[in-house]
C-alpha cells in the first residue's frame, strides 16, 4: 500500500538520493530477521511470529508521519523489514502444519497468489488515497489493515503442538538456521532464479523506455497478472506430477522469458519476454517452497522455510544491485545484463535437471 507513494514521501523530505534504500534497508532486515522467525515459529509457535509481523508493520505505519529526518525514515525502514522477516515464515509453516503433503503445492501456490494480489489491489487503493487524503491518511490506512489482521489472527488456532515458553536464549542462532542442509538444494535454484525478479524490478521501466514505452506501470502488470495466472496451478501441478518435474520446465522457461528480454527490439517482444518471465516465476515460487517444506525435518519445519526465504531475499538483492551495477545507466548494457539472468538461471535448469524425480513429492 505504501511502497509506491514512498520515493515521493522521502523526496519530500530531502531525500532523493536515497531512494535506493527503501527497498534494500526494508530488505536487509527481513533478511537478517528470517533465522530468529524460523527458530522462534518451531519453538514458541507459527501464530505468535505471523502476529509478530502484522503488530511491527501497524507501528511502523504510524510512525511514519512521525517523522522529520531521512536518517529516521531509513531506520524505520530498517525496523519495518521485520514485518516481512517473520509473517511469511509463520505463514508457510502454519499452512505446512495443517495441510495433508499431497495438497502442499496448491497451498503454497494459494498463499502466494493472495500475496500478490494483495500487493497489487495495496498498491492501488494506496495510490488512491495519497492523491485524494494525502499521506498520513495512506500511513494510518496502511497501520489499520495490519490491526485488522491482528484480529483475524487472534482467533487462529496454534498448529505447533510441542510449544516452548519463549525465553531469550531462544533468541541464539546456530549455522542451520541460517541455511538447513536439507533444503540446500531449492535454497541454490531459488537463489538463482531470484536475480532475474531483482533485475526485472530495478530495470523494467528502463527497458520499456528504451523501446518507447512511456507507462511502465503497464509493464509491472504484466508481470503480476501474468504470475498471477499460474501461481496456484503451478503448485497444484507439482502435487499431481512432482516438484521436479514443474522446476525443469518453469526453470527453463525463464531461461527463454529474460533471453527474450535481453533480445527484444520491439515493445511485443518484450511483452512477451515478460508474460513468458510471470508465467516461470509464478510456478517455481510456490513449487521450491512445497518442496523445500518436504525436505525439512519434521520437527523444524520453519527453519527449512526461512533457509529457503533467506536465499529469495538474496538472489533478489544481489539481483537489484549487481543489474543496476552492470546495466549503469546506458541502453546498450540491457543486452548483456539480462543475458546474465538467462545463465544464472540456466545454471538453476541443470540443477533441477540432475535431481531424480518422484510421482509426487520430489526429493
Amino acid at each position: 500500500m505504501i511502497i509506491p507513494k514512498l520515493p515521493a514521501y522521502l523526496s519530500s523530505m530531502g531525500g532523493a538520493d536515497y531512494k535506493g534504500l527503501i527497498i534494500s534497508a526494508f530488505t536487509l532486515t527481513a533478511l537478517l530477521s528470517r533465522p530468529f522467525s524460523g527458530k522462534l515459529a518451531d519453538t514458541f509457535g507459527r501464530v505468535p511470529v505471523i502476529i509478530v509481523g502484522s503488530v511491527v508493520c501497524m507501528i511502523c505505519s504510524l510512525i511514519y508521519p512521525l517523522l522529520t529526518s531521512v536518517s529516521g525514515f531509513v531506520m524505520l525502514r530498517l525496523l519495518h523489514g521485520f514485518s516481512t522477516g517473520f509473517t511469511p515464515t509463520g505463514q508457510a509453516a502454519y499452512l505446512a502444519d495443517i495441510i495433508p503433503a499431497k495438497q502442499r503445492g496448491e497451498a503454497m501456490g494459494l498463499l502466494g497468489t493472495a500475496g500478490a494480489v494483495g500487493m497489487a489491489g495495496g498498491a492501488a487503493v494506496g495510490g488512491f488515497i495519497a492523491n485524494e487524503f494525502g499521506y498520513h491518511a495512506l500511513f494510518f490506512t496502511s497501520s489499520a489493515t495490519a490491526l485488522i489482521s491482528i484480529v483475524v489472527l487472534m482467533n487462529l488456532k496454534e498448529s505447533l503442538l510441542a510449544k516452548s515458553h519463549f525465553h531469550f536464549r531462544r533468541l541464539k542462532t546456530s549455522a542451520k538456521d541460517w541455511l538447513e542442509p536439507l533444503v540446500l538444494i531449492p535454497c541454490i535454484v531459488i537463489l538463482l532464479t531470484c536475480y532475474a525478479y531483482g533485475a526485472m524490478f530495478t530495470l523494467l521501466p528502463d527497458v520499456g523506455l528504451a523501446l518507447g514505452v512511456r507507462n511502465e506501470g503497464v509493464l509491472f502488470s504484466a508481470l503480476i497478472l501474468s504470475s498471477l495466472a499460474v501461481r496456484l496451478m503451478g503448485g497444484k501441478a507439482s502435487d499431481r506430477w512432482g516438484r521436479i518435474a514443474v522446476l525443469r520446465i518453469s526453470t527453463m522457461v525463464i531461461v527463454v522469458s529474460t533471453a527474450i528480454i535481453a533480445l527484444a527490439s520491439s515493445t511485443l517482444l518484450l511483452f512477451v519476454g515478460i508474460v513468458l518471465y510471470g508465467f516461470g516465476q509464478g510456478a517455481t515460487s510456490p513449487t521450491l517452497l512445497a518442496w523445500a517444506t518436504d525436505l525439512s525435518d519434521e520437527n523444524f519445519k520453519a527453519r527449512g522455510i526461512a533457509s529457503l526465504y533467506i536465499f529469495m531475499e538474496l538472489g533478489i538483492g544481489v539481483g537489484a544491485f549487481a543489474s543496476g551495477m552492470l546495466y549503469n545507466n546506458t541502453f546498450d548494457n540491457l543486452f548483456p545484463t539480462f543475458m546474465v539472468c538467462s545463465t544464472l538461471a540456466l545454471c538453476a535448469f541443470v540443477v533441477v535437471v540432475t535431481r531424480k524425480p518422484t510421482q509426487k513429492l520430489a526429493t
